[in-house]
């Protein structure tokens, strides 16, 4: 094999990694947004960037190298979702003061950005997401997927 024809199948191969994550990371974006329209009757850009990236990191716990059990992976997916939300929270809503969201009202909240009745949501909303994950992987990429485990 020549160093071109090596070179070749990199690049193809990156090409693919990363078609992948834009497909994953819009479809994320696109269901959470989604979700947020049909829950609050709108939605916001930054959180469909929020959701996309939300959807990609929960579906590559799946290439830990641990067999993380689908429970586990929920609430991990729930943390991540909470990280990301204050982040994006104190970003639009702090910082460039769009307020897209506001949960100061609620009991728990950090901020007024996250708060832990959002976060209990997000347990279920991440065991959604892991779902979508392998679905699309197996539809859509063609990709072999091992069997998930439920508990520890």
């Amino acid at each position: 094999m020549t160093m071109t024809t090596t070179m070749n199948k990199n690049i193809t191969a990156d090409k693919t990694a990363l078609m992948k994550f834009f497909t994953l990371f819009l479809g994320g974006g696109i269901i959470y947004g989604g979700i947020e329209v049909l829950i609050r009757e709108y939605t916001h850009i930054s959180m469909i960037i929020t959701g996309g990236l939300c959807f990609v990191l929960i579906g590559a716990l799946r290439y830990s190298r641990h067999n993380i059990p689908v429970t586990v992976r929920m609430l991990i997916g729930a943390l991540i979702i909470t990280a990301l939300e204050l982040a994006s929270g104190l970003i639009v809503n702090v910082w460039l003061g769009l307020n897209v969201w506001d949960y100061s009202y609620e009991r728990g909240n950090y901020l007024g950005q996250i708060c832990l009745r959002a976060t209990s949501f997000w347990v279920f909303l991440s065991f959604i997401a892991v779902y979508l994950d392998v679905f699309a992987r197996r539809g859509m990429f063609k990709e072999r997927t091992s069997p998930m485990r439920i508990l520890p």
